[in-house]
């Protein structure tokens, strides 16, 4: 039996089209994906929090691009061999977060399997993105794009897309 792992980046506050929320939307994803693939999880946290205020945040998130450091990083994936890729879209991609986390893994090997949240965007170039990154992985084409504003819903379409 093959074993999983959930790497995802999510943001509590003010979300759009969502208003304020406590736990962010691909946090509740990700837990359904954990619950329902048996997998573990692995929270990216920026070094510094993004702003609870939505425009505030996104504006910090363009010039984080290139260069945003996370407070933990993974020292490797050997125990894995499913890995799935979760993000909220930021600018036209996943979160800035992201890229630092995954950069310097080894995923020669691993089946990576893509999950959004968006008010719109759908995957956006997420998926060239993480093939860009995650060298030597089998990226699963199917990646599954959640409307934010859906995630506490989304449970059953999580399970008919694993």
């Amino acid at each position: 039996m093959s074993k999983s792992l959930v790497i995802y980046f999510s943001r509590a506050g003010e979300n759009y089209g969502v208003g304020y929320i406590d736990k962010g939307n691909t946090e509740i994803v990700a837990e359904f994906v954990r619950e329902l693939a048996d997998a573990d999880l692995f929270k990216v946290e920026p070094e510094t929090p993004y702003s609870d205020e939505y425009n505030v945040c996104i504006k910090e998130a363009k010039n984080r691009i290139g260069n945003a450091p996370i407070k933990n990083k993974l020292a490797n994936l050997d125990d894995y061999d499913v890995v799935f890729i979760m993000s909220p879209i930021y600018w036209g991609s996943f979160a800035p977060e992201m890229e630092t986390a995954l950069k310097d893994l080894d995923f020669a090997g691993k089946t990576v399997r893509i999950v959004c949240t968006h008010e719109g965007s759908g995957l956006a170039n997420m998926p060239n993105d993480v093939k860009r990154l995650c060298k030597g992985a089998n990226v699963q084409e199917n990646g599954l794009a959640i409307r934010g504003s859906q995630a506490k819903q989304s449970k059953q379409k999580v399970a008919e897309w694993l």
